[in-house]
């Protein structure tokens, strides 16, 4: 029964990227929240795991309550023009040719930025990626802090209008950024000794048939899990998840997708208010990460 499972969360976002918990926050809150296990999962960056893993050996080197953190990623790709998300778990994040390829991206991420901010100011909006830069310290710039950026400097009345008016895809300023595909996200994944999961397929809106040919691809890759429970699964949804997996032979994953408050009303653990990820979940990950880990 789930009342006997202790909980997990398998998918969270700290403040180096686009969530609002610095990582020794978000470790505090998950112990909190009486979680067992907490991943962190920022958007192509583990700049917070160094902090929030020794923060949590920290408490146990004293005696105090604390917390498995597991270091993670989240990699932004793209299939045939969507975007598509490929959560790393268990990565060796310090590996040199993991943290090359990081920082290509990042480079790529920051080229975009510019771009994006020129266009913006072409419109009468004074921003510039170093204004952005400056409010959020540290942090991997995404378009939720221009959303944050545009609402608080009095361009928009909402964050989602900054996203109607100014950031959505198909606004005159928006600028894509380059992608690694999703099977190039598996295999860094992969070779950083890390378990490579498809997080939460249902966003895609793709149909049964293409998402069927997508996990099909991504298997043959190496994918090794399925985010099957997730805060804005129905019921349906998740049944789906679980069958897709056992058709793939692919291991069962699941969080939040925690971002504090740039994510109003989705709680860590509970998501927004139903979600619960079993501990029990847990172990096949880890021994995959084993697996990997003794052949790369």
């Amino acid at each position: 029964m789930i009342s006997n499972q202790k909980q997990i969360d398998l998918h969270t976002h700290t403040s180096k990227s686009d969530g609002s918990y610095t990582p020794t926050e978000l470790v505090d809150y998950a112990i909190q929240k009486a979680l067992i296990a907490v991943a962190i999962t920022d958007h192509d960056t583990t700049d917070g795991l160094d902090e929030a893993i020794s923060y949590a050996a920290l408490l146990r080197r004293q005696g105090k309550p604390s917390i498995e953190v597991i270091p993670g990623i989240e990699f932004s790709t793209e299939y045939e023009g969507k975007d598509v998300h490929i959560v790393g778990l268990y990565i060796s994040y310090d590996a040199p040719a993991f943290q090359a390829q990081l920082d290509a991206f990042v480079e790529s991420r920051i080229n975009r930025n510019i771009k994006m901010c020129t266009k913006l100011q072409e419109a009468g909006i004074d921003i510039t990626y170093e204004k952005l830069q400056e409010d959020n310290p540290g942090a991997v710039i995404t378009r939720a802090h221009y959303a944050a950026y545009l609402h608080t400097h009095g361009y928009v009345r909402s964050r989602a209008e900054a996203f109607d008016r100014y950031l959505g895809d198909h606004t005159p300023y928006f600028i894509p950024r380059e992608k690694v595909t999703p099977v190039q996200a598996v295999r860094l994944i992969l070779d950083a000794g890390g378990v490579p999961i498809l997080a939460h397929p249902p966003l895609y809106h793709m149909g049964k048939d293409r998402l069927r040919k997508l996990v099909a691809s991504l298997k043959k890759a190496g994918l090794l899990g399925i985010e099957a429970i997730y805060s804005t699964y129905t019921n349906q949804d998740e049944n789906d998840m679980r069958k897709l997996a056992d058709e793939f032979h692919l291991l069962l994953s699941g969080g939040s997708d925690f971002h504090g408050d740039n994510k109003p009303g989705l709680d860590l653990g509970t998501g927004y208010g139903r979600l619960f990820v079993p501990e029990e979940l847990l172990p096949p990950i880890r021994a995959a990460h084993k697996a990997v880990s003794e052949q790369s």
